[in-house]
């Protein structure tokens, strides 16, 4: 019998449930046949601050293809106060799980907002691709005010 589901609604759903907050890390099979090759996230402004600040973004992080054992991580956003500077990093665990930061602290350029209230940066990490796990993207309000969250999105893994 074939499925009267549209492949995109499969794949979406695959997806969500991927996302799950089920509280278990996420488990890549390194024997599967992966589809996709990146870790993705949407980023958007905490509940906390919702009124305040509503910055939206998307994120992701991937094998380096020019090093394998490396991994990059790069983060986009928008809607943010012109001229601003925000740190940002993949953490593990989930948003608002405050896990540790994944790599160096050091290789995370900060966000420097452009008068269109646009930023990105990259960081390259000197670890392979994570294949198990929860992570996520935070970024932060200022170098000076590291405990404010103006940004998260949790990271959903490649789909198998």
């Amino acid at each position: 019998m074939r499925s009267s589901i549209p492949a995109p609604l499969a794949a979406g759903a695959l997806l969500l449930a991927a996302c799950s907050s089920s509280g278990r890390p996420v488990e890549i099979n390194p024997q599967d046949q992966m589809v996709g090759t990146r870790w993705n996230a949407t980023l958007a402004t905490p509940a906390g601050l919702a009124g305040v600040t509503q910055i939206k973004g998307t994120a992701w992080m991937a094998a380096d293809p020019r090093e394998p054992a490396r991994t990059e991580a790069s983060v986009e956003i928008r809607n943010a106060v012109p001229g601003g500077e925000h740190p940002w990093h993949v953490h593990v665990g989930q948003c608002g799980s405050n896990g540790q930061i994944l790599g160096d602290a050091k290789a995370y350029s900060p966000l420097l907002v452009g008068g269109d209230g646009k930023a990105s940066a990259m960081a390259e990490l000197a670890l392979a691709l994570p294949r198990t796990g929860q992570y996520h993207i935070n970024v932060h309000a200022s170098r000076n005010n590291m405990g404010t969250i103006i940004a998260c999105g949790n990271l959903a893994p490649p789909i198998r």
